[in-house]
């Protein structure tokens, strides 16, 4: 029994030795290793600016206590249709259920409506999904993605996310330059973001400056078209960018039910784009990305083909009042084809902006989106409009004079 005891002791203290000598191995190598979380983050996402959304119109009320309105995100004033809403609220109940995670009925919905097969179309969280899943799937580190200065943010930040170089393309008359971006093309470019029209100036290009350029880019870049507002506009049809679509396969269109569907709150949107790019891109989704409410909301909103033309046609007069009052105050705001208005102010646009929140009307000062000098102003109702018109006379009375407002 000594005996055994003996050897038990020696055995424990060979095991502490080596149990020791295995600690000390393991810090002498894991101090050469360590870093902090920060450290770890690469180099190219530390400077990623973060998206800035418009301030929310509950938080102003309750801010300042006023009553406001909202002239800042390009949402639908008139909201959604009632159809949508009536299939939102019918399927409510089952939310304790996931959703369909292929959105089947939806995508055949879609798939109809554009003459292109289910496979053909990709149901997302909003347009903002699909254009980091593009980035995502086909940028990386030694490649680059071009788009254009003074656009959607999102195009740009989904680029260097990917470790890609950012290509800047600088703008002509406030409008993609398509020609100078074909001249900009390497052997390293890998994606093309563009916005017709283009969020925040409102212009768009036309369907056959679109199918020149198409005709210019290289099989190996796909080309990102993003046509949230393509519902306003009259340079480019319904169905262009979709017949562009049939004729070259390096071609991805994005479609949003945020803007004339009204229902931004529900963040559902789809791509039109060929099924290996599309089966790449599923890989990398979120799972059950779009709720069950979101995809019933858009089914029945694609049926209720009267209230998109109500929307298209009060957004259409709307416009045209809200940019003759602007003209009408001395300003001359940039043509457009959207459900907002590019208005140069001049160096004074962040001081306008914050003149008109505090008399209840909030605008979209546009510097963090490379125009100091400028503000966005959605299309609102007439009564909408109306407030904006008297609010900003107030704001220019009291400024005039001053050398920063310069009307354009």
């Amino acid at each position: 029994m000594f005996e055994g005891g003996r050897i038990r002791e020696e055995q424990k203290s060979r095991i502490n030795t080596e149990d020791t000598e295995s600690t000390e191995g393991a810090e002498k190598r894991l101090g050469t290793m360590t870093k902090t979380i920060e450290e770890l983050i690469p180099e190219y996402l530390r400077g990623l600016p973060v998206y800035v959304p418009g301030r929310p119109i509950e938080e102003v009320e309750r801010e300042l206590k006023i009553h406001a309105v909202k002239l800042a995100s390009n949402e639908n004033p008139l909201g959604p249709s009632p159809k949508a809403m009536e299939a939102a609220r019918a399927v409510l109940g089952d939310s304790h259920r996931y959703p369909d995670g292929g959105t089947l009925r939806l995508r055949e919905k879609v798939a109809a409506m554009h003459g292109v097969s289910p496979e053909e179309i990709f149901v997302a969280l909003g347009s903002s999904e699909l254009i980091d899943l593009a980035s995502r799937v086909l940028l990386r580190q030694g490649l680059e993605g071009i788009t254009s200065e003074g656009s959607y943010a999102p195009f740009s930040i989904a680029i260097r996310a990917s470790g890609a170089k950012l290509v800047l393309v600088p703008q002509l008359r406030f409008a993609f330059d398509l020609q100078a971006i074909a001249k900009a093309i390497t052997p390293r470019t890998g994606v093309i973001y563009l916005a017709n029209p283009n969020n925040p100036t409102g212009t768009a290009f036309t369907g056959d400056e679109f199918r020149e350029f198409v005709e210019s880019v290289p099989d190996g870049v796909l080309v990102v078209l993003d046509e949230a507002y393509i519902h306003y506009a009259a340079s480019m049809g319904l169905r262009d960018s979709v017949e562009a679509y049939r004729r070259r396969k390096n071609l991805l269109i994005l479609r949003t039910f945020s803007k004339v569907y009204g229902l931004a709150g529900l963040r559902i949107g789809y791509a039109i784009g060929r099924p290996e790019l599309l089966s790449a891109m599923n890989k990398l989704k979120t799972p059950f990305n779009t709720s069950g409410v979101a995809q019933a909301a858009a089914l029945a909103s694609l049926d209720d083909k009267e209230h998109v033309r109500r929307c298209i046609e009060t957004n259409a007069a709307e416009r045209k009042r809200l940019c003759e009052g602007l003209a009408k105050l001395g300003l001359r705001p940039v043509p457009s084809e959207t459900n907002f208005v590019f208005l140069p102010v001049g160096p004074g646009a962040k001081a306008i902006s914050d003149d008109l929140l505090h008399l209840g009307v909030i605008v979209r000062p546009l510097g963090w989106m490379g125009f100091p000098e400028a503000i966005r102003i959605s299309v609102g109702t007439a009564q909408e409009n109306d407030k904006l018109f008297e609010a900003l006379g107030r704001v220019l009375a009291k400024r005039k004079g001053k050398p920063e407002l310069t009307p354009r």
